[in-house]
């Protein structure tokens, strides 16, 4: 049976779970504007009923209030962190192509464009055709060669440096997720701690989907959370739960533990033409790879991977044949001319599925010129049943990575120039060919490259094939140059052969085949010099405008999804002023009825004696 006075208890249980009520409003309305605040409700339940020796059997007791919890979609937040990694992917590749169609941007009207410094070189050999004996003519013609090389110097560096700038990213991107890696672990414990104790960690979970969210832009993100059980009774929760976080389908958050990544720089070169130390993303504890550029994955890591190692899939491969247990013949390769080849001098090359060190290689050539096979040198000899097991399957070098990267840009450039040079030289080098003074001019390269290390000039020439030769595969944008035999002495620039009569040193007929390398000889992809640009342009453009639609796509479709995130976990101001009226009222009436049980128990005492 109730006690007399039980009716002011029902009151005050009002007061209470409104006062609650109230504040967890106030709350919500705090931090309408703050970030990834997730809106909180009050949980009430009645209480207990009271049983009690009347007709009517029991008795209300009020009302509690049992949690205070976040009204959060676990639906909404996984669609939204897989839409994010597409995000991250074309904005951070949106960002570093248009990095890229900087350099090769060419309106015609700039000096320092390729198609002005094309057209002004191959006029100053038209006026050298006119002018063949004049040494000052020769060397406005050798100086507009220079400029011609010092494009492709520039924008090969230009290149390189963003290369480097993608390496260091990835290596900072790598330090980030370790980074939130470990807060989210910390989190996860400090939400235990918490809620074993029966609370709700609302800040601190707001905090940890705040991390979710940051990581999803960087790499596809999988998210668990299981309650854990007591071991005695499976049937009853504990209060704490298991927490999971995988990217890339990897575990990378385990509860209160978690893995780090590490950045490993390569021992060996995937291209020729990329820079030293690029990093390799490897798991801390285990020494695994993690493929953060692997065709499955998302996000801004991937991102940079494509930029960085992009060759469009046209990496190294071929059939592996094993010569002896040092050597490895390679037929039907997927580069058939030296212009077209891309792999570094040193590196490694993968058989069978298992990776090697190779030291070298050389190349055979039919009578067309076309690369019929490789032979390369293994640093190490390799066992009879590795032989094998090489014999008749695949041989590769890198990997296909199906995107337009510095590494294609390079060896479009490579080809363009491998090609355009050694026409250029075998008609002003030809083995007739005689200089200004009727001396042989076949002793050098008039396009020509530099040793990285010693400085010193290629003499190009095919009859070598080998990696270590001075023949065509050495030359690259980078160490593009003229050679210093015409540019210290113009009068060694050849003019005419010695076998065809001629009218002396003002003889030009060499010059006349020169001039059809601008557009009237096949040079580049099936076109002629003057198209070199437009290729490049056509490429980047196309690969630029795919990433700015697909990138505002998946924006358009991160602000519809986070509306409707919004629309369940967000602060909607409206809806607050209503439930602070509601909750004042309903307060006030629990205040109401304090007053009107106060007057009734005071008549009941004073005239009862009660």
């Amino acid at each position: 049976m109730p006690s007399t006075f039980f009716g002011l208890t029902i009151a005050a249980s009002g007061m209470n779970a409104y006062q609650v009520a109230l504040n967890t409003t106030a709350n919500n309305i705090s931090n309408v504007q703050t970030s990834g605040y997730t809106r909180q409700q009050a949980n009430r339940v009645a209480g207990d009923a009271l049983r009690v020796n009347a007709k009517y059997g029991s008795m209300g007791t009020g009302v509690t209030t049992v949690s205070v919890t976040q009204t959060r979609n676990q639906y909404y937040d996984t669609k939204y962190w897989y839409n994010q990694s597409s995000v991250g992917l074309y904005e951070t590749r949106l960002n570093y192509l248009k990095q890229i169609e900087n350099y090769f941007i060419d309106d015609g009207d700039s000096e320092k464009g390729f198609t002005t410094i094309l057209n002004t070189m191959f006029n100053a050999l038209d006026t050298l055709r006119t002018n063949a004996s004049d040494t000052n003519v020769r060397q406005q013609f050798i100086g507009s060669a220079q400029n011609f090389a010092t494009y492709f110097n520039s924008v090969a560096n230009g290149l390189s440096d963003i290369q480097a700038s993608t390496n260091a990213e990835i290596k900072t991107t790598v330090a980030n997720i370790n980074s939130i890696a470990k807060k989210i672990a910390t989190l996860n414990k400090e939400i235990n701690v918490i809620e074993l104790q029966g609370g709700y960690a609302n800040e601190l979970r707001d905090q940890r989907a705040l991390l979710i969210d940051e990581l999803s832009e960087i790499v596809p993100t999988e998210v668990s959370e299981v309650p854990v059980t007591d071991s005695n009774d499976p049937d009853r929760v504990t209060g704490a739960n298991y927490y999971t976080v995988k990217i890339g389908g990897q575990l990378l958050v385990d509860t209160y533990d978690y893995n780090e990544l590490s950045c490993v720089a390569r021992e060996y070169k995937v291209n020729q033409s990329d820079c030293e130390g690029l990093y390799d993303i490897v798991w801390s504890k285990t020494g695994n790879t993690f493929q953060g550029g692997a065709s499955y994955m998302s996000g801004s890591l991937k991102a940079l991977f494509d930029i960085r190692d992009g060759n469009n899939g046209e990496n190294f491969t071929g059939k592996a044949t094993m010569v002896n247990n040092r050597t490895v013949k390679v037929t039907n390769a997927s580069m058939s001319s030296v212009e077209a080849m891309t792999m570094p001098e040193n590196g490694r090359i993968t058989l069978a599925g298992k990776t090697y060190t190779y030291k070298g290689f050389s190349y055979e050539t039919n009578a067309d010129g076309e690369v019929t096979s490789y032979s390369f040198k293994l640093e190490n000899a390799i066992t009879d049943d590795e032989i094998v097991k090489i014999n008749g399957n695949t041989a590769s070098i890198g990997s296909s990575v199906d995107s337009m990267g510095i590494p294609y840009y390079m060896a479009q450039m490579n080809q363009f120039l491998r090609a355009f040079s050694k026409a250029f030289n075998d008609i002003i080098n030809c083995d007739a060919s005689e200089d200004l003074n009727g001396n042989p001019a076949n002793d050098y390269s008039f396009f020509t490259g530099t040793d990285t290390v010693t400085g010193e000039e290629f003499t190009l020439r095919d009859t070598t094939q080998n990696s270590d030769a001075d023949n065509y595969y050495k030359l690259t944008a980078a160490n593009f140059c003229v050679s210093n035999v015409c540019v210290k002495d113009p009068a060694r620039l050849a003019t005419t052969e010695n076998d065809i009569e001629s009218d002396g040193v003002d003889s030009y007929d060499l010059f006349e085949r020169l001039a059809l390398l601008k557009n009237k000889t096949v040079i580049y992809r099936s076109g002629y010099a003057d198209g070199f640009l437009k290729c490049m342009i056509s490429d980047i453009s196309i690969d630029t405008q795919e990433s700015e639609i697909f990138s505002k796509n998946f924006t358009n479709i991160a602000n519809t999804i986070e509306n409707q995130r919004l629309s369940i976990s967000g602060v909607d101001e409206d809806e607050e002023a209503l439930d602070l009226v509601k909750f004042q009222n309903a307060y006030n009436l629990s205040s109401k009825m304090i007053s009107v049980m106060a007057e009734v128990y005071d008549k009941l005492i004073e005239e009862t004696g009660v």
